[in-house]
């Protein structure tokens, strides 16, 4: 369970491939596990919970070799704090703009001396590992993920991946294409020339490309374009458009 190969694999170049967490539940924390994912994201910047909802879910999925990775609603010490002491392995931070705003991510996530988060990582308890143990070598684990998702990040990326402490940078497609002026139009060239310009950017810096799509053939695209970290959909919105397929199909019989 401890400490998780999330950053080992990362760094040894692997692609990781994890999925969404709809809902902190452990039935559907346990059925998706069986689904093979690298990762789960449990977002809660834009869902109606926070860490204090998800219990001993981080724990379950580090269980199965899996990474827990937790969206926090903003790049708050607060946030990424109880993030990382409930469990998770990987904590995105979104609407990372500048070179500032990802040193201070990095501060937060970090324990000393590479940062400032506070030590008692009470995942250790629920999970039966050694707590002592856990605060030793938790930088060596820790996986830290900043969004770009504006102009302003874009034009910012050669100061941002100076960063040291950052392992993946994921590139928001939603929020990109309201920051370029096409509003949900994430498939827009405004939106796209950048996506396509990012990984190669990254090359030499140690920082793996991120992003998050439903549609297989474009992710499959956006893998050939050097993105080496990516989120596959959710189970709701693919479960959901495979019964509305099954019940038109029913009624034109």
């Amino acid at each position: 369970m401890y400490p998780n190969t999330l950053k080992k694999r990362l760094q040894a170049g692997e692609t990781i491939l994890g999925t969404s967490l709809p809902v902190p539940s452990p039935l559907v924390t346990g059925m998706l596990l069986e689904t093979g994912p690298d990762f789960l994201w449990i977002d809660t910047e834009h869902a109606h919970y926070a860490s204090e909802s998800l219990g001993a879910i981080p724990v379950q999925i580090r269980a199965k070799g899996v990474a827990p990775m937790i969206r926090v609603a903003w790049n708050d010490p607060a946030l990424i704090k109880k993030a990382y002491d409930v469990g998770a392995v990987a904590v995105m931070v979104p609407q990372v703009s500048t070179r500032e705003e990802a040193e201070q991510a990095v501060r937060y996530a970090k324990y000393a001396p590479e940062g400032e988060r506070g030590l008692s990582p009470m995942w250790a308890l629920t999970a039966g590992e050694d707590w002592n143990h856990v605060i030793k070598t938790a930088n060596e684990e820790t996986v830290l993920i900043v969004q770009i998702e504006s102009q302003q990040a874009y034009d910012n990326l050669d100061e941002i991946k100076q960063v040291a402490g950052i392992d993946v940078l994921l590139f928001g497609p939603l929020d990109m294409s309201a920051s370029v002026g096409k509003i949900a139009e994430t498939g827009a060239p405004e939106v796209q020339t950048l996506m396509k310009d990012v990984p190669g950017r990254l090359e030499g810096t140690g920082i793996v490309a991120g992003t998050t799509l439903g549609d297989l053939e474009e992710i499959k695209e956006k893998l050939g374009w050097g993105y080496r970290f990516m989120n596959v959909g959710n189970a709701v919105g693919y479960g959901a458009a495979v019964v509305k397929a099954n019940l038109e199909e029913l009624r034109r019989s």
